[in-house]
């Protein structure tokens, strides 16, 4: 008796462990499958990526000469603006100066009550000594 139950056990067991690895195989048929349509779907789209990687480096290649070409044009332009100012700052500055002069001179040799006045530099004339100035209010 002891034998036959030994040989059903041993029968249970091996039924079992059919039952397991018929178990195990259809999982990894499955996951073989899972693989291959990952693969086939990967590929097309690792394919696309490294173009649009390859698009987008010669894009920066492009940006970056331009980028350069700024550069180097705002350099000219600040090196003209130098020059510029430079060359006609100060001449423009003096004309200026010698045209605000002349006025001057020329509005006192007109006006003989205004040539014995004394300016102090640095001091103002209070409100009511300054000739030709108005209160607001129509008073004077």
């Amino acid at each position: 008796m002891a034998g036959l139950l030994v040989a059903v056990f041993w029968a249970i067991l091996v039924s079992f462990l059919a039952v397991v690895l018929v178990r195990l195989a259809q999982t990894l048929r499955a996951a073989t499958r899972l693989v291959t349509d990952v693969t086939e779907r990967a590929v097309p789209l690792l394919t696309e990526a490294s173009a649009t990687v390859r698009s987008a480096q010669s894009q920066l290649s492009r940006v970056d000469a331009i980028a350069a070409d700024v550069q180097e044009v705002t350099a000219n332009a600040s090196a003209l603006s130098s020059t510029v100012s430079t060359a006609f700052g100060g001449p423009l500055v003096k004309v200026a100066a010698f045209g605000y002069g002349v006025r001057r001179a020329l509005g006192r040799k007109s006006d003989p009550s205004r040539a014995d006045r004394t300016v102090v530099v640095g001091r103002s004339v209070p409100a009511a000594r300054r000739p030709g100035r108005r209160r607001r209010d129509g008073k004077d």
